[in-house]
Order: C-alpha cells, then structure tokens, then sequence
C-alpha cells in the first residue's frame, strides 16, 4: 500500500523503515533536508516540497502527520487543504489533545477528507517490536489502512484496533501515558527506597533482573531500569529533573471533569513538576515554620 508520512524525527522515521521494510511504497517530507536523505536511504521516496509531497501520491491519498501536537498539526493540515481531496485520508500518529482531534475531523469532513487518530506507542522501539497503535475515526476509511496498521503494529492480529470514532484514539493514548506516569513513578520510589537501605548494600540491577522473570511486577518498563542500570548503576551525569508530553496533564484534567478518583496518576504528574524546582519555597517555608513553633534547627545553604 502507498502512504504518504509528513514528520521525520526519529519516531517517524523508524516508522517509516518499517513501513517500508514491509513492502509498503512511502512519499516522506520533512522540513529538514537531512531527514528527508535519511528516509532515501532506506527506500523511502524523499521529497522537497508540500507540493511535490501530494504530487507523488495517487488519489486516493493517505497522509500520516507525525509532527509536535497542537498548532503545528494545524499549519500541517492548513497547508494540505489546498492539495488533498475528496476520498483523501489524514491520519495523525501523534500525542494530539482528543478535543483538538475531534474538531479536525469535523472540519475535514465538510471537504469529504477522513480524520483518522492513532495513538501510538513504543518508542525508539518501535522499529524492531512494532507499534501499539489506538484507532479512532470512521470505519470505513480504518479499514482501508488496514495493511498499514498491520505492519507498524507488533504482528497483523495484535497491538492495534480500532477504538472508536474520532477522537477515541487519541483518548485512550492520553489515559495509557497517564497510567505510563503511574506506573513509572512506583518504579521510582520502590527503587529510591531499596536505594537508602545502606546496610543491605543492595545491588538494584541484580533485584531489576530478578524482578524480570516470574515476579508481579515484571514489565518492559523493567526491562529498561535493568538494562539502564547495567550501563550506570549509578544514574551518574542525569539531572534529577523530570519533564512531561502534556497527556498526563490532560488525563489529570479529564479525571476531574468526569468526576473520576485518579490520585496516583495526578499525584504522579506534581512529582515531575516538583523535581524540576530545584529552590523550593514551599520546603524553605516548611523550614521556617518547624524553626517557629518548636525551634527546630534550620540548615542554612
């Protein structure tokens, strides 16, 4: 099958080989001519230009957008309105806000243009395993890429599916990179603590790889703290600073206008933002007031 794969960083470019790799013919654009001679080499058909992009797809089109979520989809879409047509389909693999989703879509099909949201997940990964892929749009136009999915995904009957309409793909990316900070976080602490426990002098990479076979908690997400871990056991040279993609703000905000408990994941999210406050006032306010009330010590800097 054709498709035509606009957003070339590293994401999807990897996407692009494999697509490529599973026989697919694929017209890549990307504002960086290095990324587009990346793409070439690989078998990717490289293009300059937007127009030169649409000009190398037969109608009907299948564009796949892996540009940054929010205004840049939109000056991707505006740019393409020109040039795509009735039967077209967009799909964005990116982590765009569901809302923003459902208005694009909206949109499109007053020109006759499927909007299709895939969350997608996996990472720099994704090349050798395959693509968790989470579909949302119309069923026809889902069914029609569904040589595409097949090859990005893990294997053809696994690790993707059709959600829901527009915007549901992207909802449910949203609530899995919300249980992603969950999850990370427990990892984190339970990691931190054995960490503290000096007496034992407990080697964490060899608990990371017991962990790994036969235990509860064993996870990909284990997989990678046991093979970080083998390669610094230390974390030597990383910031204790921790950023975030947005969707576990939405997935926090969504919990609370549907009225839904989601404490560890929202409490997650504040400690990200707590470990990028380097001069907390709050802990020197809690400082203050121990030293006022009870006259406890105060460490000066």
């Amino acid at each position: 099958m054709e498709l035509g794969m606009i957003g070339l960083g590293r994401m999807g470019a990897n996407m692009t080989e494999r697509l490529v790799r599973g026989g697919h013919r694929v017209v890549a654009y990307d504002r960086s001519r290095e990324a587009v001679a990346r793409v070439a080499g690989f078998g990717g058909v490289a293009v300059d230009s937007l127009a030169d992009f649409v000009a190398a797809l037969k109608p009907p089109r299948a564009v796949w957008l892996m540009v940054p979520s929010g205004k840049p989809v939109d000056e991707t879409i505006a740019a393409l309105k020109g040039s795509i047509e009735s039967g077209d389909i967009v799909i964005d693999g990116g982590n765009s806000n569901y809302k923003d989703t459902m208005r694009r879509a909206d949109d499109l099909k007053a020109a006759g243009v499927d909007y299709i949201d895939s969350g997608t997940s996996g990472g720099i990964w994704g090349l050798k395993e395959g693509y968790s892929l989470m579909i949302g749009g119309a069923r026809a136009a889902v069914e029609r890429l569904t040589p595409i999915f097949q090859t990005l995904a893990p294997a053809a009957d696994r690790g993707w599916g059709h959600v829901g309409p527009s915007g549901a793909g992207h909802f449910v990316k949203m609530v899995h990179n919300g249980i992603e900070y969950g999850l990370m976080q427990a990892y984190a602490e339970g990691f931190a603590l054995m960490q503290h426990k000096e007496e034992f002098h407990l080697d964490l990479r060899q608990i990371a790889e017991m962990w790994r076979h036969g235990s509860v908690v064993r996870s990909w997400l284990l997989d990678l703290i046991a093979g970080g871990l083998k390669e610094n056991p230390g974390l030597a040279g990383i910031k204790a600073y921790v950023d975030d993609s947005g969707e576990g703000r939405w997935t926090a905000s969504e919990a609370v206008d549907l009225g839904v408990a989601a404490p560890v994941i929202t409490l997650a999210l504040f400690e990200r933002f707590r470990s990028r406050d380097s001069e907390s006032f709050a802990d020197k306010l809690l400082a203050m007031m121990r030293h006022e009330f009870g006259g406890h010590a105060i460490k000066k800097d």
